[in-house]
């Protein structure tokens, strides 16, 4: 079967596909911080020391972030699918282990292997919607339900686990994976056939253990300064050694017949500024998600159980925003929708910014909330699509695996820079002004970083992605190649 095969099955099957993605990439997406509500019954449940709680939240950070890129070739490689339902196996079976978890450890090692399920899953997830959608519009539509999915995915993880660790018990934020998975595994073979790159390769194993230790240093070193600042050795040294391995790695590729990532991939221009305005827009949105749940909580009073109730009209706005963004991205192109909908997101987080301890819902957080989720929804399945642009069979692993990463870096550094931000200006104020209103202006301090980072990322695609229309950036900066894919069932 050539690569043209996913193009010529019938509608109703790749619908049907789309949707077993999108599901599995929901529930992927919504492990980055459904634990987060519930970390505190996790601590009391299982004697977390604090220093060990924060590796609940770390070690799927580390193994999803550090991966990606090695499983995202390996995708490729070794077949799409067959890495993509690998990847779903080892994600639920980590996510039993979690909900049985008895013993910190367990919990901590169930994490860590949840994400190397992740860091499996969502590139081959990703790469396969690539090519099950070629044409323009198609694809356009398609992205825009996968990008929303993933967004929503990220909004309601606050929303179920402030349902389930209130209403029944924290081990069922990880049991509702296993169903979700046990029908991927069933349904998405009858579904997709196996893709892989047509030229037989061997994998880059130096570029492999170099770029899998540089992403893995950076996290590391985003997470602990997140926890400790910039100032701990055991952040700065992680971040020195992930710059060395990094600089290795661009000479190793250089040199390297058949490297893990070719250097002239990394130069294509549509994705190259996809991926460094995804990493400012990931940085600023989850640093944001953050500030506003942890102000919601300690500063505003709300529940864990009312916070993710008042999380529920922000998944409305992405649907909404999901639902407009195909169509205009389709009659303005990518520059145009991407500039405007980063805009609408920083004046959302602006509007945001400025909740204080005793604003009602309806008119001190609801507009914002509201401006910033369709913001969201607009931008993801656009900015998606220019990720994975100008990718073919050869490669779509390779690009999902990319995106993916900056997405993960985006939002560690995120939360590790803006928010030790806006605790230190917090820290500072405490003594002439008090512990609620010093909060208050840390955390709009913070807020308003966020929405600045986000405009700044406007600004750099109106300035360097040129008029680019959707679609037509897919053949325009590099050739493709002639060897057809090869496909098998």
């Amino acid at each position: 079967m050539t690569s043209t095969s996913f193009s010529t099955q019938g509608a109703n099957r790749r619908g049907a596909a789309l949707v077993v993605l999108c599901l599995v990439q929901f529930m992927l997406i919504l492990d980055d911080n459904v634990v987060n509500v519930a970390l505190p019954s996790i601590r009391d449940d299982l004697g977390f020391s604090t220093a060990g709680l924060a590796w609940v939240v770390n070690a799927y950070f580390l193994a999803f972030g550090g991966l990606l890129l090695l499983f995202g070739r390996m995708a490729d490689l070794l077949g799409r699918r067959r890495i993509f339902l690998i990847g779903v196996t080892l994600f639920s079976s980590a996510s039993l282990l979690c909900g049985l978890a008895q013993q910190p450890w367990q919990l901590v090692l169930g994490r860590l292997v949840q994400g190397m399920g992740s860091a499996m899953a969502s590139p081959a997830s990703l790469s396969l919607i690539t090519l099950l959608y070629t044409g323009e519009r198609e694809r356009a539509k398609a992205m825009s339900i996968w990008g929303g999915i993933a967004g929503l995915g990220a909004t309601l993880g606050l929303v179920i686990s402030g349902a389930l660790t209130g209403l029944a018990s924290w081990r069922w934020i990880f049991f509702i994976n296993v169903p979700v998975a046990v029908l991927a595994l069933a349904l998405l073979p009858r579904l997709i056939s196996e893709s892989r790159a047509s030229q037989r390769m061997r994998l880059d194993v130096p570029g492999a253990v170099l770029g899998t230790g540089a992403v893995t240093s950076l996290v590391y070193a985003l997470l602990r300064a997140g926890d400790s600042g910039w100032g701990d050795v055991g952040s700065f040294g992680p971040l020195v050694l992930a710059v060395v391995l990094a600089a290795s790695f661009v000479v190793v590729e250089s040199r390297t017949a058949e490297p893990l990532v070719p250097l002239a991939f990394l130069a294509h221009r549509t994705r190259a500024i996809a991926d460094l305005t995804t990493l400012v827009f990931c940085a600023a949105l989850y640093a944001m998600s953050f500030l506003l749940m942890v102000h919601l909580q300690t500063v505003v009073g709300y529940s864990p159980l009312r916070v993710g109730f008042a999380y529920l009209p922000y998944c409305a706005g992405i649907l909404a925003g999901m639902w407009l963004s195909s169509r205009i991205a389709l009659r303005f192109g990518t520059r145009q929708s991407l500039v405007v909908s980063f805009l609408i997101t920083a004046a959302g987080v602006m509007l945001l910014s400025g909740v204080e301890p005793n604003d009602s819902y309806a008119l001190g957080i609801l507009p914002g909330m509201l401006v910033t989720s369709l913001g969201n929804g607009l931008s993801l399945p656009v900015i998606s699509m220019a990720a994975v642009s100008g990718t073919t069979g050869e490669n779509a692993g390779l690009g999902s695996a990319l995106f993916s990463s900056v997405q993960q870096i985006g939002g560690a550094s995120g939360v590790a820079l803006v928010v030790m931000l806006a605790t230190r200006r917090t820290d500072t104020l405490t003594e002439s002004e008090g512990s609620v209103r010093a909060a208050t202006d840390g955390y709009s301090f913070g807020m308003q970083i966020a929405a600045a980072m986000i405009a700044a990322g406007a600004i750099a695609i109106a300035a360097l992605l040129g008029k680019v229309p959707t679609g037509a950036e897919t053949e325009a900066d590099e050739p493709r190649p002639n060897a057809r894919e090869t496909s098998r069932q």
